[in-house]
């Protein structure tokens, strides 16, 4: 049997990241793309690494820890209710889901849930992740108020 040390390196250097790419704690690669756009950005990302990789922390911790899938959305909507409707059938794993949908430009915060988890997932608990959230928000702190919107509905969620 052969012996040796084990070399733990990531798989890309982070210097030959792409942008709006984050390499995160357990060596997976974050990433921030527009929905339904196929390319990265060229030039700027729309937020910090640091950003980046504690919103994908707080993402794989909560649902981890309810077995309740958390997705997150930022956009622009004249009607971000509507907006929100239309997008949520489209995240991964709808109907054990929950989406945050913030519109910053209409000062808007929208929580959907899944059909499969509306019982763990209620108003109070949705109501909760958007009181967490504006605090951040009226700060400017727009990543900051989605990871505390994550983090306090999934200690709101009783794991199954």
């Amino acid at each position: 049997m052969a012996s040796g040390d084990v070399i733990h390196a990531p798989a890309i250097a982070p210097e030959n990241l792409p942008y709006a790419a984050a390499l995160t704690a357990s060596g997976r690669i974050s990433r921030a793309i527009p929905p339904g756009v196929a390319y990265t950005f060229d030039e700027n990302p729309p937020f910090a690494e640091r950003d980046l990789i504690a919103l994908d922390d707080a993402l794989s911790e909560a649902t981890r820890a309810t077995k309740v899938r958390f997705n997150t959305y930022i956009g622009d909507a004249t009607d971000p209710a509507a907006a929100t409707d239309a997008v949520f059938p489209q995240t991964p794993e709808a109907a054990r889901s929950v989406l945050i949908a913030v519109y910053p430009n209409q000062r808007s915060i929208q929580i959907r849930s899944g059909v499969d988890v509306a019982d763990r997932v209620t108003d109070r608990v949705a109501q909760l992740g958007v009181t967490a959230a504006v605090a951040s928000f009226g700060q400017g702190q727009l990543l900051d108020g989605l990871v505390s919107a994550v983090r306090v509905i999934a200690n709101a969620i009783v794991a199954p």
